[in-house]
């Protein structure tokens, strides 16, 4: 039986904790930036915050369970609840601003789960004319969404539930194979949120030393750390045109679509050799360079536009940005040649690596269909024969293979649906590439798409209504690998055990 007191108890601790968070954005609204002053955006902050804040108290005075004792029905609930929740609370200073067009809730609601779920897809057309405040609160919410709302919270779990930590990081936690650097859950959180802080201050003292102003700087790391791609300008890092800040872009994204546990253990515990042994590391770092040399020659023998100095940078960004699913561009890829988005759409499609900020398939995923493959094809020459699938030593059993399979069904057949929903709501605005896109773009959690009438510079807000909320569910699902989301909708689960 499912324990909605303890789920209510959880999500007001959260609940204070995004009202916290809100009030950090509330602080930069009164600050002055670039020798300018907006503070528009307080009213809606103070409301929200206020609002939050007493929704949260209510719920922890009503979550009061018999027991404290998550199960696993419980964990999965949670998790898909609190993206829910966190995304409809911090949807309410876009909505209080005015400035979400005549889009209001949908728009709002919209921009802060593609902000959570780290996706980057945006219906702002200017989010130059946005106050500081607000600025920033974007950014922030895909900073939090990063490794996870609820991760940044095992640390407290152990307070308010017996055993929940556990079964809300493998509700949440992206990938099939789970590594711990620490039999103790909240300990082994801690180390990898501590090379998630290391990573944003880094990149954002970078940022600051290449002549990004502070504010700028901040913004760019958290959603760069994130694979976000969020921008506090139109232009991205066009804005810039910086060759320093393009590398620096590339360095962090790389980094951040990387195993966070595995960049532990190469940095502090000096295990770089087990790194560049790690299969999945190999076939993320294959994936880079060659879809880098492919994409620089396509982009240098389509025009004289691209020297080799700049070809090679711009389409080292794009593969960066498209397989961390990042989503931050350096260039107009809409004027590249349409083979390099064939290149792009496999990109975002796989993703980079599990147990990163990254979004996708993941690379690890990708590793173990090909060796699926492979052992079928050796099967049918051997019937008799087994044929074990292993990843860094670690056998994969039947069970993980069908979970696989599985896995990879759902997320064709979610994106074939959310396709199918474009081309009927959309299809005078979008043609068949545009939607499969898009779809793909949601799922993988990348943000912009790929097509003959929308472009990576282009804002998602001329879609129609149910589109929105179809790719806003999407970013979810994908974001919550995608069974954590659907085992809700089946029947068993809402049964009394």
């Amino acid at each position: 039986m499912l324990n909605y007191k303890l789920i209510l108890k959880i999500i007001g601790a959260l609940l204070f904790i995004e009202a916290l968070l809100m009030s950090v954005a509330l602080v930069m609204s009164f600050l002055m930036i670039d020798g300018t002053y907006d503070d528009s955006d307080v009213p809606g902050f103070l409301i929200t915050i206020a609002f939050t804040f007493m929704v949260g108290l209510i719920m922890r005075y009503y979550g009061q369970p018999e027991s404290e004792v998550m199960n696993r029905r419980d964990a999965y609930l949670l998790v898909t609840v609190i993206w829910i929740v966190f995304s409809f609370f911090g949807s309410l200073p876009f909505l209080m601003s005015g400035l979400m067009r005549e889009g209001g809730f949908t728009d709002a609601f919209f921009e802060t789960m593609s902000g959570f779920t780290t996706t980057g897809s945006t219906v702002i057309d200017n989010i130059e004319k946005f106050p500081s405040g607000l600025k920033l609160w974007r950014s922030m919410t895909q900073w939090i969404g990063g490794l996870g709302i609820a991760f940044f919270t095992i640390a407290i779990l152990p307070s308010l539930v017996r055993g929940g930590g556990v079964r809300v990081f493998s509700a949440e936690a992206t990938g099939p194979i789970k590594t711990k650097m620490h039999p103790k859950l909240s300990t082994n959180a801690k180390m990898i949120i501590s090379v998630y802080l290391f990573l944003t201050v880094a990149c954002a003292v970078a940022f600051w030393v290449e002549g990004m102003h502070p504010f700028d700087a901040a913004n760019y790391a958290m959603t760069v750390t994130a694979t976000g791609g969020f921008s506090p300008h139109n232009d991205s890092t066009i804005y810039y045109n910086s060759v320093l800040i393009d590398y620096t872009c590339v360095i962090f994204m790389f980094l951040s679509g990387t195993n966070f546990t595995m960049l532990y253990l190469a940095a502090v515990r000096r295990q770089a050799k087990n790194l560049f042994k790690d299969t999945e590391f190999h076939f993320y770092l294959s994936m880079v360079v060659m879809a880098t040399v492919i994409v620089t020659l396509c982009i240098m023998i389509s025009g004289p536009q691209y020297g080799l100095f700049d070809g090679f940078r711009n389409a080292l960004f794009q593969v960066v940005s498209f397989v961390t699913t990042t989503g931050m561009f350096n260039d107009s890829i809409h004027d590249w040649p349409r083979f390099t988005w064939l290149v792009l759409f496999l990109l975002m499609f796989i993703g980079a690596c599990a147990g990163s900020t990254s979004g996708g398939l993941k690379s690890v995923r990708a590793v173990m269909l090909v060796k699926v493959v492979r052992n079928e094809l050796k099967r049918m020459l051997h019937p008799k024969a087994v044929f074990p699938l292993r990843v860094n030593g670690i056998n994969a059993d039947a069970s993980q293979q069908v979970t696989l399979l599985g896995f990879f069904v759902a997320y064709v057949m979610l994106c074939m649906v959310t396709y199918t929903i474009l081309m009927i709501f959309d299809n005078d605005w979008i043609d068949t590439v545009d939607a499969i896109s898009i779809a793909i773009s949601s799922a993988s959690n990348v943000g912009p798409a790929l097509g003959v009438h929308v472009d990576n510079m282009m804002s998602w807000a001329e879609l129609s209504v149910p589109s929105k909320w179809c790719c806003a569910f999407l970013m979810l699902m994908g974001r919550l690998e995608v069974f954590t989301v659907l085992v809700l909708f089946t029947p068993a689960f809402w049964k009394n055990e």
